[in-house]
Formats: structure tokens, sequence, C-alpha cells
């Protein structure tokens, strides 16, 4: 029978062996590739040495905005928990969600738009230099996109990989001609949970200095 029953250090020491035997031959450079071997650990996932898309001054943009304490938002639950406080701390980066915001409520209803995109609209006031996190909806991809484009925001990064069927490798083909640093994918692929690891992935690069 296998060791299943592995301390978490080993499983996270073993893990990191397979994904650097199994992983295809790439150019990634070394900050880049932690990023991407995180994309990979969290998903199971070869594809990403790929499909992940990183704008040259992502990792530049994103580890001064973190060491800077800036605000981390994210568009779903899910993204704002799998970002680890713990990593953060030594900053003071706070990670917020506005979709159970009841004025995210509100102004969906009034704007007849989906709560993702009101919640882009009610953070807009401190997206300047802030990281936007976008695992799940489409939506708020796009709606900060328009104020991206229109001048009304100037985030440090947006991570903007949301996962599906309908408009999610559209937004994130968008993303990735914009002229703001970024980190996002081809196609389909996405989800809240890899989303996530991308900013624990830059808190790690924070912490090594």
């Amino acid at each position: 029978m296998t060791n299943w029953n592995l301390p978490p250090q080993e499983i996270e020491r073993l893990s990191w062996e397979i994904i650097e035997a199994e992983a295809p031959v790439h150019a990634w450079p070394p900050q880049a590739w932690r990023i991407i071997r995180r994309m990979i650990h969290t998903t199971a996932d070869f594809d990403w040495v790929q499909c992940a898309l990183i704008h040259p001054l992502a990792i530049e943009g994103g580890l001064r905005a973190i060491r800077a304490g800036a605000l981390i938002y994210t568009d779903t639950r899910m993204a704002q928990a799998g970002i680890s406080a713990k990593r953060l701390a030594p900053y003071g980066c706070q990670v917020r969600c506005l979709m159970d915001d009841p004025r995210v409520a509100r102004l969906a209803t009034e704007q007849g738009t989906t709560r993702a995109v009101a919640a882009v609209d009610l953070a807009l006031p401190e997206l300047t230099g802030a990281i936007y996190v976008v695992g799940n909806a489409p939506t708020a991809l796009y709606r900060l996109l328009q104020h991206m484009e229109a001048g009304r925001a100037n985030p440090a990064l947006v991570v903007g990989l949301p996962v599906g069927f309908v408009n999610a490798a559209e937004a994130k083909q968008a993303l990735a001609v914009c002229d703001q640093p970024f980190i996002t994918a081809q196609g389909r692929k996405g989800g809240s949970a890899v989303a996530a690891c991308v900013i624990n992935a830059l808190a790690e690069l924070c912490g090594e200095g």
C-alpha cells in the first residue's frame, strides 16, 4: 500500500520534485516559473506552462504593490479565502471581496447588471495601486478593463483568470492586449483557487527579498 500518511512538508517537497521532473521544457525565467509552478501545484495541470501569460512588468508591479501594503480585491469569497493571510501579514495587505456587500446588491439592481460588475464599480475609488484578482466572473474582468481603458482605474496588477465556457477565454484575451500589468492565460481554464495561488506565489517571492 502507498505510504499516504505523510507530513505536510514532505508532501510539498515531493510535489515540487514531481513537478520539476515532469514539467515540459520551457523558457520561463525563475520568478515567473515560481508562479507557473504554483499554478501547476494547485491544479495538477501542466498546461499552464504553455497557456499562462505574464506581462513583462507584472511580477515587478505585484511585488512592489504587496510590499507597499496594497489592497487586494477579489471577485469571489473562495479566492479571498485561498489567499494566504499569513504570507501577506508582514506587509499589511488587506484582501477584500465585496460580493456580499449590500451596496453591491443595490447597485447591481439599479444598473441591471451582475454583482461582479457592481463590485468592481464599488471598489473603483480604491483601485489605483491595488491588485484585482478575478477567478470566476468574466463580467468583472470586462468591467475592470472598461475602467482601465477609460483611465478611471490604474491597478498595480490584474490577475485575470476567470473560468468557464461563456466569455472567459475572451475576457482573458482582452486583458492580454491591454497596457496594464497582468497575469492571465489563454483559453477557458482558470478559477478562484488558481487565481489565489498567484498572489500566494508573489507573497512568497516578496518574503525572499
